[in-house]
């Protein structure tokens, strides 16, 4: 970081006021879902789609992964590809069991 020049750093400066602003601006979308009558599951799934943007957004840029070599993606796809095999796992297990 020491060798980056003054523009360098201004423009580093300026991309995470932006990524401040879209996260303050995604809270703020986040607060009004909550006020909407769109009902429990439609309220819940927005919200949760605003907050897989806002947690991209963080882990892109204030954790640094838009600069990280392939492995780091690769080892993000297969996180996340177990988390959602771990949320689902129980729920097919449910329907199962509905069925009966």
């Amino acid at each position: 970081m020491a060798d980056l020049t003054p523009e360098e750093i201004k423009h580093h400066v300026k991309t995470y006021v932006i990524v401040f602003v879209a996260l303050a601006f995604l809270t703020i979308v986040t607060v009004a879902i909550s006020y909407l009558d769109l009902g429990v599951g439609a309220s819940v799934a927005l919200a949760l789609g605003v907050a897989s943007v806002k947690g991209a957004l963080v882990a892109s840029y204030f954790m640094h992964l838009i600069d990280e070599k392939i492995t780091i993606y690769w080892t993000l796809i297969v996180t996340v590809a177990m988390f959602l095999i771990l949320m689902f796992l129980p729920l097919g297990n449910m329907l199962a069991q509905t069925k009966i």
